[in-house]
């Protein structure tokens, strides 16, 4: 039995690398590839398991989103190459259920949903990581650009190094024990351009593939498309009305619209530009406005992740810095607890755009630490 006096290895266990089992989540791009590349060069036992998301005939025609059957391809390549074994899991069934159907459900209702989010925190970081325990493994790793420190009570999340490629807003549901078991080499990395790097070090066939752009079963990021569908009804024409009810326009159904669009309104010749402000699924109605009504001082929040040492509800309030997007930079606000899940968000400075159904993502304004995050509502 090894002893407080072995040292911890790069993964923080105090064991050699062939005896530290880790499974590494390949999704067949170049970031995942290299983390599993690295583990291997370093003696580690690597296990690489890549998930089958969505109907792999399909997914063979699909290039330019992770998952998809070249991917597949590429991870098995890599393992190959590298000499560690790889599995394939068919999770389409797990994915449809926890990503795809809600996706719908929540376009449906007028909101704009992050399903990346949900894939990590339903799929990834839930049902894959349990797979990993499964098979023994000490750890999982993923290629997500991120950082896990030890601090005074244990694990943290913090902001990855290169601000650039932080995925901080995508993991904010990932929780104090699944961050015991999580590692995230490349976290540290200044630039992705040493994530290339490194791929090419290793000689690895991805080392050039471009970065995937799509949500995985959206292509072009044609979300309507895919509502259409999953489900026909969604089309149902309605009417764009201003915030007094009077029609401006007709419209061939709500999904076709986010909070804060402007373009593609088809209701020009008004005396001031118009934006989309409210989706009314139940009436199908578009509601436009001016847009000084887009910005929003209060957001209702729920189902929160809370990453903080202190209990959440035991203050009336925190002092963080929130983004309400995943392009917008975090902005101050005071995060006033109802309950451990449910809380209202005051943002310092109004905020435009903010829509239910997005994240609102909490970090320390001293550090680089991600105090956790919940989802936006209507309230």
């Amino acid at each position: 039995m090894l002893d407080q006096t072995t040292p911890l290895n790069s993964l923080g266990f105090r064991k050699p690398e062939a005896e530290t089992r880790v499974v590494v989540a390949m999704s067949g791009g170049v970031d995942s590839s290299v983390v599993a590349a690295l583990l291997a060069d370093q003696g580690y036992d690597v296990v690489g398991v890549t998930l089958q998301l969505y109907d792999h005939g399909a997914a063979l025609a699909k290039k330019g989103a992770c998952c998809a059957g070249r991917d597949i391809h590429d991870a098995r390549r890599v393992a190959e190459d590298m000499g560690f074994p790889h599995y394939v899991l068919d999770y389409e069934n797990i994915f449809k259920d926890a990503v795809i159907n809600e996706f719908a459900e929540s376009y449906l209702g007028g909101a704009t949903p992050v399903p990346c989010i949900r894939c990590n925190e339903r799929v990834k970081f839930k049902d894959l990581l349990h797979t990993a325990k499964d098979l023994d493994a000490d750890c999982m790793a993923t290629g997500h650009y991120i950082q896990r420190k030890m601090g005074e009570a244990g694990a943290e999340l913090h902001c990855a190094a290169d601000a650039a490629r932080d995925q901080s807003y995508f993991l904010f549901s990932t929780t104090s024990e699944q961050l015991d078991f999580l590692r995230f080499p490349l976290g540290h990395l200044p630039s992705k351009n040493d994530t290339r790097a490194l791929a090419e070090r290793y000689g690895l066939i991805v080392a050039d593939k471009p970065d995937s752009q799509d949500i995985c079963f959206v292509p072009n990021g044609d979300y309507a498309s895919v509502i259409r569908k999953l489900r026909p009804e969604a089309a149902a024409p309605g009417e764009i009305v201003d915030v007094s009810g009077q029609v401006l326009g007709k419209h061939d159904g709500v999904i076709n619209y986010t909070i804060g669009q402007r373009r593609g309104l088809g209701i020009g010749g008004l005396s001031e530009p118009l934006f989309v402000i409210k989706l009314d699924p139940d009436t199908r109605q578009v509601i436009v406005g001016p847009k000084d009504m887009l910005a929003k001082r209060t957001v209702p929040v729920r189902e929160i992740n809370w990453l903080g040492d202190a209990p959440f509800a035991s203050r009336e309030a925190w002092d963080v810095a929130v983004k309400v997007r995943s392009t917008r930079p975090p902005t101050d606000a005071a995060l006033r607890p109802i309950s451990d899940t449910e809380a209202v968000v005051e943002l310092t400075v109004p905020e435009e755009g903010v829509s239910p159904g997005q994240a609102c993502v909490f970090y320390d304004r001293e550090t680089s630490r991600i105090l956790g995050g919940g989802w936006i509502h209507k309230g």
